[in-house]
């Protein structure tokens, strides 16, 4: 069910900083109709942390009557409180999405034990499919091979959205938990090598703008056209890269922006990106063939 070029959509924004939901299912509309395979709303991307309850819950529900089962949908739901990673998993079921991205816990610092027994709570607490979101970077800890190997046993958790940028963590996954596992690249610039190393897809920020390029890359490395979708990857690599030259989702909201798509407004904390970052995106849009 989850495999090719899914996208961790924005959130889009209007410029007094209100959730514009018609602006929201517009996008939601458009990625599927060009060609994205899964949506993933309220994660960081949707700036799930400056949203309140209320609107995590409406743009969950949006997004599953947008995308009308034409794709998967899988919710945002992590938290690094246990009883509101819960809650809102729950709600995701009740709303109808298909699965749950669940991010691990964020500054608690858990040991290996306490993210097994987090993510196993969750997982017997809602019948959902759960991917289980690894970001260092982020969260301050990394989930072992091993844990997720343990927690790979609960017929309720299904894969891992992978964003440590190490390529020798696929390769340890797909022996540790099977090949069932669903792997999922969580760093645009590692997709296809993710892939040549066991995963199925990329949950891609680079997606929201390019959503053509990144789903026709996918369709051709798994139709064996490896020479094709390198060259998708060349067309893409400066936009990924300016796609986080400043903390995202800034720049990758600019990039909506300039497609009309959304408005640039980010909540704070995050800052509007500098005049070096808009120079260096909209030259990457136009290298890519977005923009003229």
């Amino acid at each position: 069910m989850f495999k090719g070029s899914l996208v961790a959509l924005i959130t889009p924004m209007t410029e007094a900083g209100a959730v514009d939901e018609k602006a929201f299912q517009d996008f939601v509309n458009w990625q599927v109709a060009e060609g994205t395979s899964g949506l993933i709303p309220v994660g960081t991307t949707g700036e799930s942390p400056t949203l309140s309850h209320e609107e995590h819950h409406r743009v969950v529900a949006l997004c599953v009557e947008a995308a009308g089962g034409r794709v998967p949908v899988i919710a945002g739901t992590g938290s690094n409180s246990t009883a509101e990673a819960i809650e809102l998993t729950r709600h995701a079921k009740a709303a109808g999405a298909d699965a749950a991205l669940v991010v691990t816990p964020y500054y608690n610092k858990p040991t290996q034990e306490g993210l097994y027994l987090h993510f196993t709570a969750i997982a017997d607490a809602v019948d959902l499919p759960i991917i289980i979101y690894n970001i260092p970077p982020r969260s301050v800890i990394d989930m072992s091979v091993e844990t997720m190997a343990r927690l790979a046993k609960h017929p309720n958790i299904i894969g891992v959205k992978d964003a440590t940028a190490n390529l020798t963590r696929p390769l340890h996954t797909r022996l540790a938990c099977g090949t069932d596992f669903c792997q999922l690249s969580g760093e645009d610039h590692t997709a296809l090598a993710f892939r040549a190393a066991g995963g199925v897809g990329c949950i891609s920020v680079t997606a929201n703008v390019a959503p053509r390029l990144c789903a026709e890359m996918h369709a051709a490395w798994e139709a064996g056209r490896i020479d094709e979708a390198m060259a998708i990857q060349d067309r893409l690599t400066p936009l990924h890269d300016a796609m986080f030259c400043e903390t995202s989702p800034g720049p990758v909201k600019y990039a909506a922006s300039l497609l009309a798509k959304s408005s640039a407004f980010c909540r704070l904390p995050m800052a509007p990106v500098a005049d070096a970052t808009r120079a260096r995106v909209k030259a990457a849009m136009v290298t890519a063939g977005l923009l003229n």
